[in-house]
């Protein structure tokens, strides 16, 4: 017996969840049932579900290993385990348009996958909403391994043994020239991701590239680029999207593995948006799966 209700999104990925409470102790079964429809449908929303900081990393850890912030971590050391989307901050005041935070952030409105800078790369993102804005804020999503399946026969095999190189310090870099500090750039050095990755669970496979995709190992830089860009706009296509609508009290996981995801950008001027984000770490290096 099923012990949560599944209603679809999208053709291409995502489900709406209903019928459990999240921040109740979860069994043994229900967390299988939980990784098990995250396999299936890549972005899972969970509506009506309030949460806080206690309850979202006690959930984060029922899932898999908590992942640590990197910024923090680069830039003094310190290991947290939460991010703010938004531009609320700790004593309840907001930043503008114009703070460097803000700023920063619209980094996200880059399409991406969480943390695949880094060696071993997110495997989940888990999102509890607080406050949004009444304009703007929505976050998109695409399936890489929908958009793997639409490739032919000769594209698959192409880039089936292909490794991308991902910066971190490029992407931000689009930002602004000083976005990313020397010692969060000495941190994250560029690291080498497959570009095929397969679900160990289902066997589906999809590609994996996003904003911190730099280039493709052992190819000439104009080639790589333009295969990259190439595979990226063949998944982003207006059709293949995903927008959330982000509600309060929302809580939304999804599968970095195989999804990419962008910010659409909102007045931090004139609104506030508050959002919790936790990750869960994946288990190994993409090169070791």
């Amino acid at each position: 017996m099923a012990l949560f209700d599944i209603e679809p999104l999208h053709e291409d990925f995502g489900a709406r969840i209903t019928g459990i409470d999240l921040a109740a102790p979860l069994s043994a079964a229900a967390v299988e049932e939980i990784q098990a429809a995250i396999d299936d449908y890549s972005l899972l929303h969970f509506p009506h579900q309030p949460f806080d900081d206690g309850r979202q990393l006690a959930f984060t850890k029922a899932l898999g290993e908590a992942e640590e912030g990197h910024v923090a971590k680069g830039e003094s050391g310190k290991i947290v385990y939460f991010g703010t989307i938004g531009n609320v901050q700790p004593d309840g005041t907001k930043l503008g348009n114009q703070n460097k935070k803000t700023v920063f952030l619209t980094g996200n409105n880059m399409w991406h996958s969480d943390s695949s800078f880094r060696e071993v790369p997110s495997r989940l993102s888990i999102m509890c909403v607080y406050e949004v804005p009444d304009e703007g804020g929505a976050t998109e999503f695409v399936s890489l391994r929908a958009a793997h399946g639409r490739l032919d026969a000769e594209t698959q095999a192409r880039i089936e043994p292909l490794r991308a190189i991902h910066d971190y310090t490029y992407s931000r870099s689009k930002v602004a020239p000083d976005a990313v500090s020397p010692s969060l750039s000495a941190s994250l050095p560029p690291v080498a991701q497959k570009l095929v990755r397969l679900n160990p669970r289902t066997g589906a496979k999809n590609y994996y590239l996003g904003s911190h995709a730099k280039t493709i190992q052992d190819m000439a830089e104009a080639e790589a680029r333009a295969l990259l860009d190439d595979l990226q706009a063949r998944a982003t296509q207006p059709a293949h999207a995903y927008s959330h609508q982000w509600q309060p009290e929302d809580l939304v996981i999804w599968d970095n593995r195989c999804l990419l995801h962008r910010g659409s950008g909102y007045d931090a001027d004139k609104y506030r948006r508050y959002m919790r984000q936790t990750r869960v770490r994946g288990e190994v290096s993409t090169l070791l799966e």
